[in-house]
């Protein structure tokens, strides 16, 4: 048994950029875990009431220029850059109010909306996992980490918006409890944050946000892998294995994501490439992670008992 440890949201532990020279703020082994609290997406003290999501009450740590609200860095020893992190994500559990909006105009002219200021505020239920908005509607929930990462190899402070190869702003809505996901580590002892609490997502994010909301709980548990080498995220979920492709195009991303998932088949079915690409046609599915944060995410799924 590895030993435990707590991360709130406060001070010492909020950031809202990645960068290498951040000190981290735990250092765990290897099977240790971390007990952490997160605050919403847009570094909110309380429930959103107005017409603005932009006026809402922050914490004071919040700083004009930030990007997602994050805690850590959480640094694990032994771990290399080019060694593979390897997360269990044990229990996702959120509180009891969300926000989603519209905060990005483009997003507005793409779909030829006129109302910027379309805003639902959630009322959710942790237990029964649903949420209800203002306008009476209800949604199940399923909530998951928007942004799970490591910083870049490079000097400088770096936005937490785009999703990058090592981790970052994933938006992928099926890395829920019970998943654990492999990240390749690109800088010496790790440096991983978490943030962006999302209560329920459709794939792509279509608008933007989520039900963006503070995370009550999230049970981590970490780990290192030298024996497997990684180009890319890389999930085992209840819904399946996955692998996620991030590129300027959705042509990009899915290639991406289905280069990985060849080299996932070859590992776990001992096939030749050829033999992966067909398998992959009869039992893979592509979908659309996220289209909205500049950077492009597929991620090819693998379900359970697809290939015995």
């Amino acid at each position: 048994m590895g030993k435990s440890f707590v991360l709130d949201p406060d001070e010492r532990t909020l950031h809202g950029h990645f960068s290498k020279d951040l000190p981290p703020v735990l250092t765990v082994d290897p099977g240790d875990s971390v007990r952490a609290r997160t605050l919403d997406a847009w570094w909110s003290t309380g429930p959103y009431h107005g017409k603005n999501v932009e006026d809402r009450p922050r914490v004071p740590e919040f700083r004009e220029g930030y990007g997602h609200a994050l805690v850590g860095p959480v640094e694990v020893r032994g771990a290399r850059a080019g060694m593979t992190l390897e997360v269990d994500i044990l229990s996702v559990i959120p509180a009891t109010w969300g926000t989603c909006a519209q905060p990005q105009s483009w997003i507005n002219e793409l779909y030829g909306i006129d109302d910027p200021g379309v805003i639902h505020s959630w009322e959710l239920d942790p237990v029964a996992l649903t949420g209800r908005n203002q306008h009476g509607h209800t949604v199940a929930l399923r909530p998951f980490l928007g942004v799970l990462g490591m910083p870049p190899d490079e000097p400088g402070l770096h936005e937490t918006f785009p999703p990058r190869w090592h981790g970052g702003n994933l938006d992928c809505k099926e890395i829920v409890a019970g998943s654990t996901l492999y990240l390749p580590i690109p800088v010496d002892g790790a440096l991983f944050s978490l943030g962006d609490g999302h209560a329920a997502q459709g794939d792509g994010e279509v608008a933007g946000t989520a039900i963006e909301c503070p995370m009550e709980r999230v049970d981590l548990t970490f780990g290192l892998r030298d024996d497997w080498p990684l180009t890319g995220p890389v999930a085992r979920t209840p819904a399946g294995w996955l692998t996620i492709g991030l590129g300027e195009d959705l042509n990009g991303a899915a290639l991406q994501a289905m280069e990985s998932m060849f080299t996932l088949l070859e590992r776990l079915h001992g096939v030749a490439r050829a033999d992966a690409l067909a398998l992959a046609s009869v039992c893979v599915d592509l979908r659309v992670t996220q289209n909205v944060n500049g950077v492009v995410g597929v991620h090819a799924l693998l379900p359970p008992g697809a290939i015995r």
